[in-house]
């Protein structure tokens, strides 16, 4: 799982580089070309969302992400051991809501071949899976980091 969320992250990276080129992009078509843009601004919104969701399971793994350790730092051995691996499964179980959400909205987007209704009107599902990918892979980070545990 560890490999997989760094090449996760790899992605999540070059789709929020690839997000930065849009910007540049327009920016250079609007103000230096006086044309106007399309696809632009709703690209660069589905790349840096899917890059957000992609990278967070490289977050987890590296414990990149915010936390509050005051009570946990004050605890020793088992009641820091119970604490741990309830708010692991306390992620866990918001992860997995969230990827079965995010999996049901896909599902239904690509069965209605739901478009975004804009100029540019691109179908919806690919800017949708992304998300659903990232909270699964979020999943199971989240089950690798609670199988790490020591109990």
């Amino acid at each position: 799982m560890d490999a997989i969320s760094v090449a996760s992250a790899i992605l999540a990276g070059a789709l929020l580089a690839l997000g930065v080129l849009s910007v540049v992009h327009m920016v250079f078509m609007r103000y230096v070309m006086g044309e106007s843009t399309v696809w632009q601004t709703e690209f660069t919104t589905f790349a840096i969302s899917a890059s957000m969701l992609l990278g967070t399971p490289y977050v987890l793994k590296t414990g990149g992400h915010v936390a509050v350790t005051v009570l946990p730092d004050a605890l020793k051995g088992l009641p820091k051991r119970l604490m741990r691996i309830s708010a692991s499964l306390v992620g866990l179980a918001f992860c997995l809501a969230l990827a079965y959400g995010c999996w049901y909205y896909f599902y239904e987007a690509y069965a209605a071949d739901w478009t975004t209704g804009t100029v540019w009107n691109p179908p919806l599902w690919p800017a949708i899976l992304p998300v659903a990918v990232g909270a699964s892979l979020l999943s199971l980070q989240y089950v690798a980091e609670i199988l790490r545990l020591e109990l």
